[in-house]
């Protein structure tokens, strides 16, 4: 996945609180942030300081790994959950070293499932990427990071096995957050024709039509969640 990103300077600016345990990570993320519109207002090191940073600073994002101390098991998404509870219009990105369905899953279901992300920290790497993901999260979408959209899929026999492969092509993007026009265009068909393709995915999973896009995300990923186990 590959995002063009517009210039820093156009943006406006979302302060951010960061959440990550390691010193030279977290230092290189804030940089990240800061360089393309989203002001550190704290970079903390725990769940419990996360919670704290966000209370005192009221930001637009919060961006936090999943395992931080003192157990280094789901510290930050405990607080991410919460946060999105206590906090509806907070738009959270979680980080990981690894897929962990049942972590995504439990972030995913937090809040109203709009302005939320769950992304493999390999994804950082490319830092214009990682800066569109976290400006759509802002404005509202829901991503999950390809990676886990594809072993959920893996993960899946039926009725997933109704799907033809460009149907489970077109899926996939939609786990992802894209519209039917930018689906289309990452496939190189028609508008139309990914309207079809969508029609079909939710007839074949018996799920509802519908023409709100993170409403259809969440559906599909519901879905994908309730069966993977």
């Amino acid at each position: 996945m590959r995002t063009d990103s517009p210039d820093p300077a156009d943006l406006t600016p979302v302060p951010t609180v960061l959440a990550e345990d390691g010193v030279l990570l977290r230092e290189g993320l804030a940089g990240v942030l800061e360089r393309f519109g989203f002001p550190v207002a704290a970079a903390v090191g725990d769940g419990e300081a996360l919670l704290a940073a966000v209370a005192e600073h009221r930001p637009g994002l919060v961006v936090t790994d999943i395992r931080m101390p003192p157990g280094f098991t789901d510290e930050g998404l405990r607080a991410a959950v919460r946060l999105r509870a206590e906090h509806p219009g907070l738009a959270v990105v979680a980080l990981s070293q690894y897929v962990e369905l049942s972590y995504a899953s439990d972030l995913l279901d937090s809040g109203d499932g709009r302005g939320v992300g769950y992304l493999l920290k390999q994804r950082v790497g490319d830092v214009r990427e990682f800066a569109s993901v976290l400006r759509r999260v802002v404005d509202g979408a829901t991503f999950v990071d390809p990676e886990v959209v594809r072993q959920l899929l893996r993960r899946r026999s039926d009725p997933l096995e109704r799907l033809t492969p460009r149907e489970r092509e077109v899926l996939a993007l939609m786990a992802e957050g894209h519209s039917n026009g930018a689906i289309a265009r990452r496939l190189v068909v028609s508008d139309a024709a990914v309207g079809k393709h969508v029609g079909n995915i939710l007839a074949k999973l018996d799920l509802p039509l519908d023409e709100d896009v993170h409403r259809r995300v969440q559906a599909v990923l519901a879905y994908l969640r309730g069966r993977s186990a």
